[in-house]
């Protein structure tokens, strides 16, 4: 599926020096968005970006703000929610000493602490919006609850349970 949101910047841009960009979805980009992450509904979003050189490539700073209405999982019904938070992003052109090198024939060392490497560009534009969506996405609940929602199993659980009709098959079988 193709990026509802993409906001971008030149790659040669960032070169000249730090760049600060405010993106702000308009009605149109929140539905596509809502539709895209699965929600109700997104009332705003709005993220302070700034891009900055590193090494030959740019690392992204962002922050974002979310009003969006999520669908509880206990209730179904829709609740009204506030996202927010944070990222730090690597790009590097393609053919970057820095870029990620994939090494099929050993066995790879991973540090949980160590940063991510960085994202190889495909071109000259870094896609922006598609940051903000990404960790938008990623803050999520993926079980939301509306506030106070606590599920309660039904009072006659033992008779529901499929052991329970196992067993009535079992009983049918020793009467018959």
């Amino acid at each position: 599926m193709s990026q509802p949101w993409t906001e971008t910047i030149r790659f040669s841009d960032v070169a000249r020096g730090p760049a600060r960009r405010r993106l702000e979805a308009d009605e149109a980009t929140r539905k596509a968005l809502a539709r895209h992450l699965d929600l109700v509904s997104i009332e705003s979003l709005t993220a302070d970006l700034k891009v900055s050189p590193w090494l030959d490539g740019a690392e992204i700073e962002g922050r974002f703000k979310a009003a969006v209405t999520q669908t509880c999982s206990i209730t179904a019904e829709p609740f009204p929610a506030a996202v927010d938070g944070g990222f730090s992003v690597r790009v590097v052109p393609a053919g970057s000493p820095n870029a990620p090198q994939e090494d099929f024939g050993e066995e790879i060392d991973l540090d949980p602490e160590a940063d991510d490497p960085p994202d190889v560009l495909e071109g000259d534009l870094i896609d922006l919006g598609g940051y903000v969506v990404e960790h938008l996405s990623l803050e999520l609940d993926p079980f939301p609850r509306k506030p106070g929602a606590v599920f309660e199993p039904p009072a006659d659980t033992e008779e529901r349970s499929p052991f329970a009709a196992l067993r009535a098959l079992k009983t049918e079988d020793d009467a018959g």
